[in-house]
Formats: C-alpha cells, sequence, structure tokens
C-alpha cells in the first residue's frame, strides 16, 4: 500500500480552499456577529472558529458615527473578511440601497443578499431576491444570496451573477438542523458552476458536519453559536465539525449495506489443531 508522509497530507489540507469571486479561504465557517452577550464575546468566538469570514447586519450598525462602540471594533480585518447583510430588508429596491450604503461607507463590494418576503418564518421573496442580483451584478457587487431550497430559482440566481448561493436548512434562527435533506442533495447534485453554502438552521455541530458530509462548500450560522451556554466551545465545536465533514466528504463514505459483513472475513485464515 502506498503510504501517505506528513508532508503530503499538509498540502492536501492547505490546497483545499474555498475560492469565491478570486478570494480563498482556507476556513469554510462562516459567522455573525449578532444575538451575542457581548461584543467582546463575539470577537472570542470568532477567533476559536478560526472563520475568515463574518457577517454584519448594515442595518444593526452605526455606520456614521464611528465615535461610538460597534461591532467594527472587534473585528481584526487584516485576518476577518466583512460580509455585509442587508437583514430585515423587505424589498428589492431596500436591499440594493442598504448593499450600496455598505460600500458607500468602505465596508465591502460583497454583500450578503437578503430580500425577505415573510416576517414570521423570514423565508426569502425569490422574485425580489432575483431582482436585486440582477442590478447589484451589474453595479460590480459580489453578491451572495440567501434564498430557499428551490434549484429552479437557484439556477436562476447564478444566471443573474451571483457568485455563491446559500440554501436554508432550516428557519433562520431556529437551529432544527438540516430539514430539507433531499432538496439539499438535488441542489447539491445539479449546481457545480458556483460554491454552495448552507445558510440558516444549523443548531449544533453535528449538523455543520452532515452540510459538508452532503458537498456543501461552506456552512454560515449565528445563533448556534451566539446562544450556546458556552459559546466559545461551541465556536471551537462548529470548526472542528465543518473541518471533519469536509475531510469525509472528500474521503468517500463506504457504501450503506443492508446485512452486516464482518471486518475479519473468514476466508484465507489459518486454523490450528493443537
Amino acid at each position: 500500500m502506498e503510504s501517505v508522509s506528513g508532508r503530503d497530507r499538509d498540502n492536501k489540507v492547505m490546497d483545499d480552499v474555498l475560492t469565491i469571486a478570486g478570494r480563498s479561504f482556507q476556513s469554510r465557517l462562516w459567522l455573525g456577529t449578532g444575538k451575542y452577550r457581548s461584543k467582546q464575546l463575539m470577537a472570542r468566538c470568532h477567533a476559536a472558529s478560526g472563520t475568515e469570514m463574518v457577517t454584519l447586519a448594515v442595518r444593526r450598525v452605526n455606520l456614521t458615527d464611528r465615535s461610538k462602540e460597534s461591532e467594527l471594533d472587534y473585528i481584526d480585518r487584516s485576518k476577518v473578511h466583512i460580509l455585509p447583510n442587508t437583514a430585515a430588508c423587505y424589498t428589492a429596491e431596500d436591499a440594493i440601497r442598504t448593499a450600496r450604503l455598505a460600500l458607500e461607507v468602505g465596508l465591502s463590494n460583497w454583500i450578503k443578499l437578503e430580500v425577505i418576503g415573510d416576517q414570521k418564518t423570514l423565508f426569502p421573496d425569490n422574485e425580489g431576491l432575483l431582482e436585486a442580483t440582477r442590478v447589484l451584478v451589474k453595479e460590480g457587487f459580489v453578491v451572495l444570496p440567501y434564498t430557499s431550497d428551490d434549484l429552479v430559482n437557484a439556477r436562476k440566481l447564478i444566471d443573474a451573477g451571483a457568485a455563491a448561493v446559500m440554501p436554508l436548512a432550516a428557519p433562520i434562527g431556529s437551529g432544527l438542523g438540516i430539514q430539507n435533506m433531499t432538496n439539499l442533495k438535488i441542489l447539491r447534485e445539479a449546481i457545480t458552476q458556483v460554491p454552495l453554502i448552507v445558510d440558516a438552521g444549523v443548531g449544533t455541530a453535528s449538523d455543520a458536519a452532515i452540510a459538508m458530509e452532503l458537498g456543501y462548500d461552506g456552512v454560515l450560522l449565528n445563533t448556534a453559536v451566539a446562544e450556546a451556554e458556552d459559546s466559545e466551545r461551541m465556536a471551537m465545536a462548529m470548526k472542528l465539525a465543518v473541518e471533519a465533514g469536509r475531510a469525509a466528504f472528500l474521503a468517500g463514505r463506504m457504501p450503506r449495506r443492508e446485512y452486516a459483513v464482518a471486518s475479519s472475513p473468514l476466508a484465507g485464515t489459518i486454523a490450528s489443531g493443537r
């Protein structure tokens, strides 16, 4: 059997990067900035997770008066890329305006695009999302839309220029884990043009691992860490889960069988009469 040296293994890990719009990330775990018990805790969780991308709701941050403390003061922008978020936008026009504001104040030309269609479930308005994607892509934004697990709509978003597609696994903040396994599998099998990031619904580390084992390119979560009893420990658990799920996907799981197969086959064994 051909052995694999430690250096070869390290090279494989280093080569397995997530690339979006020409930017590469070693970490496939993205975190949010909301709901933490303190901004200091948020920063510690980001560090524990190893994330290189954090989302920031543009509407929640005071962008005009920088003398006031905000989440921005606790994000090391030399290590972490900020992904502005159009959270709480219910029309395409509102989302477009919010994205432009984020760019104007120097946050980023990357945008996590949300156009919410229902206040109770926070499910996306796919029609408005598609409209906003078309406009922002034409203006030079790198658009990463939060969407439903609808293959047809995902394809339309890609045709409109989305740099990645981010389908929900369950309602935002629910912690229910992956509730739509079949649809997510279909999306993964059908879409290869852009990265797919599971966004919303992850509640614990096993949920993140399952998403990665399905072949998704990354996981974006917030509440699962922010509302955990020990947020820093959960951030570390999510880091390990994403890494383990990715490694398992790349390794290729064994086939499922209906019956047992002995780990030590009897064929070829030596029987002794002594």
